[in-house]
C-alpha cells in the first residue's frame, strides 16, 4: 500500500508553526477516499480558510489524504496516516516547530489519538467520532478544544461529551463547545472555521488563546465541557 498524500502549502520565509488538517471518513473501507467526498471537501475549506488568514504570519498548512477511507477497527488506518504525516513534517522542518492538529469526524478521532506526539501543541477536534472507551491517556497535559453540532445525527454530541470528561480525568486540558447544526459543519460555517483558526493561532504561540476557550479550560466539569458557542 502506498503512503498517504500530504497536500502541503509552505510559507515564504520562516515557518513558525504548522496546522495539519485531518478529514473524515467511514468506519470500514479499504477504498481510497474519493476526490469529491464531502469529508475531504469540507476539510479543504478549513485548510484554505486558515491558510488565507495565517499563511503570511508563518503558518504552514498541510492536509493528509488517507490511503483508505475507513478507520478499519484495530488497524486505525487514519491514525496511522496522521502519525506518518507528523513524522514527515518533523523530518522536513525539525523538532522545534509546533504542530496543531485539526480533525473532523474520523479525522478528529485520528487527531486525538495522535495528540500525544511531543511536537503537537494543541488538538482541535470538530464533531469528533469518539466511540465509547476511546483511549485518552495519550492526551495527558495536552490542550484539546472540541466543537460539536448539537443536532449532529451521524456522530451524536454525547460521544464527545463522554470523551471530554474522561480526557479531563486523565489530565488533559479540555474545553468543549456545542453549536447549532449538524455533522457537515455547513450551518454557520464561518463559526467553525474561525474556531479552528483561533486554536491554530494559540497552539502555535502566535496569539493568546481566545477568551471563551480560556474560560472553559478553567471551568470544572461539566461546565467547561458543554459551553454554547
Amino acid at each position: 500500500m502506498t503512503d498517504p498524500q500530504l497536500e502541503r502549502h509552505p510559507v515564504d520565509g520562516e515557518t513558525r508553526g504548522i496546522a495539519l488538517f485531518c478529514h473524515g471518513g467511514t468506519a470500514s473501507s479499504i477504498a481510497p477516499p474519493k476526490e469529491k467526498a464531502l469529508s475531504l471537501v469540507r476539510m479543504r475549506a478549513f485548510e484554505q480558510f486558515v491558510r488565507n488568514d495565517l499563511g503570511d504570519r508563518g503558518i504552514q498548512t498541510a492536509l493528509v489524504r488517507y490511503r483508505v477511507a475507513g478507520w478499519n477497527g484495530e488497524a486505525a488506518d487514519a491514525y496511522q496516516d496522521v502519525q506518518w504525516s507528523i513524522d514527515a513534517l518533523r523530518d522536513d522542518v525539525g523538532k522545534d516547530v509546533p504542530i496543531v492538529l485539526v480533525g473532523h469526524s474520523m479525522g478528529g478521532r485520528a487527531a486525538l489519538k495522535a495528540g500525544g506526539d511531543p511536537q503537537v501543541t494543541a488538538v482541535c477536534a470538530l464533531a469528533p467520532w469518539t466511540p465509547p472507551g476511546e483511549p485518552v491517556m495519550q492526551l495527558r497535559g495536552q490542550t484539546v478544544a472540541i466543537l460539536h453540532g448539537s443536532a449532529d445525527r451521524w456522530v451524536p454530541a454525547r460521544l464527545s461529551a463522554d470523551f471530554a470528561v474522561r480526557a479531563r480525568r486523565a489530565g488533559a486540558r479540555v474545553a468543549r463547545f456545542t453549536t447549532p447544526g449538524g455533522h457537515t459543519m455547513l450551518r454557520r460555517a464561518h463559526r467553525w472555521h474561525a474556531f479552528a483558526r483561533d486554536i491554530v493561532l494559540a497552539g502555535t504561540g502566535l496569539e493568546p488563546m481566545r477568551d471563551d476557550v480560556t474560560n472553559a479550560l478553567q471551568q470544572p466539569s461539566p461546565e467547561g465541557l458543554a459551553v454554547p458557542l
